[in-house]
Order: C-alpha cells, then structure tokens, then sequence
C-alpha cells in the first residue's frame, strides 16, 4: 500500500471510531454547553494520552494489555471511573444555575482519564491500533507522525464540533437545556460503567 491510500485509510477508521457514541462523547456534550472550547480541550488530554501510548504498543504494551488479569483490572477500574464520572453529572442538576467552569483544566483532564480509563480504547490500540502503526511505521518516522497527527485531527475536529453544537443549544435553550443534557449524557456514562464492569467479571470467569 502507498502512503496516500494509507493515509485515507486512517482517516476513515479514525473517524468511524471517534464519531461512535461512547463516554468522550457523552463527556465533550455535557461539557460543551459550559463551553463551545470544551471539546478542543478533551480533544488535547485526549492526545496527551494517545501519542504516548501509540509508542509503548510499538514498544511492546500491546502484548501487556492482551493478558487476562490486566485487562480485568482495566475494565474495573474504567467503569468505577465513568460511575463517578456520571453520579457527578447528576449532582450537577442540583444546581440553580449551571454556569461555565472557571478552567480550561476540567475538559483536559476529563480527555486524559476518559481515555486512560476506557477499556475498549486500550484494546483497540492493542489490536487494531497496534496494526495500523505497524504499517505507519513501514513508511518510516514520517509515516508514523503523518498517522498519529491525521488520527488525533480526526479527535479535535469531530469533539469541537459536538462542544459547539452543545454550546449553542445551551445558549439558545437555556438552564434547563442543559439540565436535561447533563441527565441523559450522565446516564449513558453509568450504563456505559455497568457495561464496562459486567464485561470485566466476563474476563475474570471465564
């Protein structure tokens, strides 16, 4: 395959993955309607975590992560993660008025420990990941940086684009607009636990 065809390749298994409903996404809806930045900020935590981990797959983790016991630990403490990721959310509803968080810190740090703490996103990298940077690096280090840097574009666009469109719902609907998102994008988060948990106890006993 020649590096252009590659690189189409990559960008429409990014976007598949990253425009897929899931916890980032659910995280960037309910963040956006603080802030239409929001996403563009989860986006940057998001990579801040990615980049490094396409190395370490290259170096080896990839093999790490396929063993049982880690990959029960991941997914148990991934969803004891977005448990308290989404109770926080309906706390949120208690308040009067749901006002824009003072940091930008918030959305970066939410990208990082929603991609830290996502199973499926690790073994995705494991897998799937870990074959697309084997055929990067056949290009050599302009190869792999052409891929990491068109798959977390895929990331910034797509996140900035659900942060925006939450953002002026949020503007023109209101308090209660955002109310009722932060409910349902808490809800997905704690299904979302359930599911994450549920499959970790799979993997134990089986």
């Amino acid at each position: 395959m020649n590096l252009i065809p590659f690189l189409l390749q990559t960008v429409t298994i990014s976007l598949s993955g990253v425009m897929a409903p899931g916890p980032i996404s659910a995280v960037t809806v309910g963040k956006g309607t603080r802030s239409p930045r929001a996403g563009a900020w989860i986006a940057v935590g998001h990579g801040l975590f990615e980049i490094p981990l396409m190395f370490a797959i290259l170096f080896g983790l990839g093999t790490v992560i396929a063993h049982p016991p880690v990959k029960f630990t991941i997914f148990i403490v991934g969803g004891m993660l977005l448990f308290l990721m989404g109770w926080d959310m309906f706390t949120n509803l208690r308040e009067t008025q749901m006002t824009a968080g003072q940091s930008e810190a918030s959305p970066v740090a939410a990208g990082i420990l929603l991609s830290a703490g996502n199973p499926y996103f690790l073994i995705w990298w494991a897998t799937v990941g870990a074959a697309l940077l084997l055929q990067a690096k056949a290009f050599g280090w302009i190869g792999f940086l052409l891929f990491a840097t068109l798959h977390w574009l895929c990331d910034l666009i797509w996140l900035s684009i659900l942060s925006f469109a939450s953002s002026r719902g949020g503007h023109i609907f209101g308090n209660l607009f955002q109310k009722i998102l932060f409910g349902v994008c808490g809800t997905f988060l704690i299904l979302f636990s359930i599911k994450f948990i549920r499959d970790g106890i799979r993997i134990l006993i089986s």
